[in-house]
Formats: C-alpha cells, structure tokens, sequence
C-alpha cells in the first residue's frame, strides 16, 4: 500500500471510531517487506506528520527505542553495554529477554501509558524488528490487547500476517515459524484487508 492510500484508510471516520470490525479489537498489522524497512520507517512518519497536520492526533511508538528509554530509567542500559563483549551473545539475549519480558510488567507497563493517552486516536507502533529476538511480536500483541480499545493501533511488521485455517501466523522478516506456535491465532486485523 502507499503512502497515500494508508492515510486515505487511516483517517476515515469509520476507521477512527473502530466501527465494522466484528467485535475485534483495533489492532492492525501492516505488514511489508524487510527490504523496504527504510521506506516503510519513512512512511510510518510521514502517517503521523499527516494525520496529526489533518487535525487527527497521532503518536508514533519505536519498540527499540522504549525498551532502551525503559532500560536507561532503571539504570540498566549503561551496565548492560559496558558488560556486553564479557556475555557473550547467548547471555546478552538471555539477559535482554529476562529484562524486557511483557509479563515482568516494566515494558508493558510503559507501552500501555502510551497507548492510554487520552489525547491520541491513532497509534502506530514500529521497531519490531529491531526489538527480535529479545521481544517478540506475538508476546507484545498478546500482553497488550486488553488495553487496546480506546483508539486504533497499526503495527509496522516487516514480514507477512497470514490467515490460513489452522489460524494466523506472523512471519517477521518473511521466515515462516519453525515450529508453528501452539495458539497461532492473534486479535489483530490485516490492514491491507482492512483497506480495500
């Protein structure tokens, strides 16, 4: 989709109310090609230059940058790259994962805040790819959907969102999942599908 017809979709009435979507919760996946994360970080922006110019306020949120704002507030960030060449890369995993776990309750907690702003009726949530393999998109989709019902969300995914019959399955970065995840279902909408 282009730039144009995203803002065309996204800044519909209907779309800002949440109406039509069957009882599911504003979640949506943009999903695009990881050779195009350059074009798509620069259309992610100029969504949000648009939307808010056009009178709908808008807030653009890079996983990669909350989880090092998160970090850096706690007084971990600075530790973590003074001991990164000792870990080893199989520990520094470990430790971003302990770290930035969604049911620890420090990230979400910052990533709710920010989708709970009052003054918001759009969020779009980029760096997913950027934040793997120490954050997964299926564990945040799955920790935040309670919280998702004030304002749409669309998720920047660099890969595919499929809907087959054994459910739906994110391929971040177009690798299919090996193995397939048990509950492979997410409350998310394709925002292509969405849009036509």
């Amino acid at each position: 989709m282009t730039t144009d017809s995203l803002f065309n979709c996204l800044s519909k009435p209907d779309f800002l109310a949440m109406r039509g979507l069957a009882n599911e919760v504003p979640i949506f996946i943009h999903a695009y090609d990881p050779a195009r994360e350059d074009d798509a970080r620069q259309t992610a922006s100029s969504l949000d230059r648009g939307l808010n110019a056009n009178g709908i306020p808008a807030r653009t949120i890079d996983l990669f940058e909350l989880v090092l704002e998160r970090l850096d507030a706690d007084k971990r960030l600075t530790p973590i790259i003074e001991r990164e060449p000792q870990l080893g890369k199989v520990k520094l995993l470990a430790m971003l994962r302990g770290l930035t776990d969604p049911s620890s309750g420090a990230i979400l907690a910052a990533l709710r805040e920010r989708l709970d702003a009052s003054d918001v009726r759009i969020t779009l949530i980029v760096g997913v790819g950027r934040v793997y393999p120490f954050l997964r998109t299926h564990t945040v989709l799955e920790a935040i959907q309670p919280a998702m019902t004030r304002h749409p969300i669309v998720l920047f995914f660099p890969g595919r969102y499929l809907q087959t019959r054994e459910g739906s399955q994110l391929q971040l970065f177009g690798a299919d999942v090996n193995p397939p995840l048990s509950r492979a279902y997410y409350r998310a909408i394709n925002l292509s599908d969405y849009c036509r």
